[in-house]
């Protein structure tokens, strides 16, 4: 039986984890979202702030969710693959610490289940 730390499964997730702290600063990048973001300087984009690496619209959206720390999702397509965007606030100890963007690929053809009732 493999043992890690809670962490460690993140680094090769095949998602993009990107987390940034209540100023909007990156603190960390998983391997996919260095990869997923190389043109714009993948790693080195460590330290720097969200507002300064968005264009608009997407600037003003992320301005927004740090004052309102409100989640926002969509799909988006680009050379043939689909992802699943989703950003989120996160917290410490029950205090607004930032956002995490999570981005999954997933089928042009996604199926959808209504569940219950």
């Amino acid at each position: 039986m493999i043992s890690l730390s809670f962490a460690e499964w993140i680094k090769e997730f095949p998602g993009g984890i990107t987390v940034a702290n209540a100023e909007g600063i990156i603190v960390e990048m998983n391997e996919r979202a260095c990869k997923t973001f190389e043109k714009q300087g993948g790693r080195k984009l460590i330290g720097r702030n969200l507002l300064d690496v968005h264009n608009e619209p997407a600037c003003s959206k992320v301005a927004q969710m740090l004052k309102t720390r409100e989640a926002n999702s969509y799909t988006i397509e680009k050379e043939g693959i689909k992802k699943l965007i989703y950003q989120t606030p996160w917290y410490k100890e029950s205090e607004f610490a930032g956002l995490v963007e999570l981005s999954l690929e997933i089928s042009l053809e996604i199926p959808n289940f209504v569940r219950g009732k």
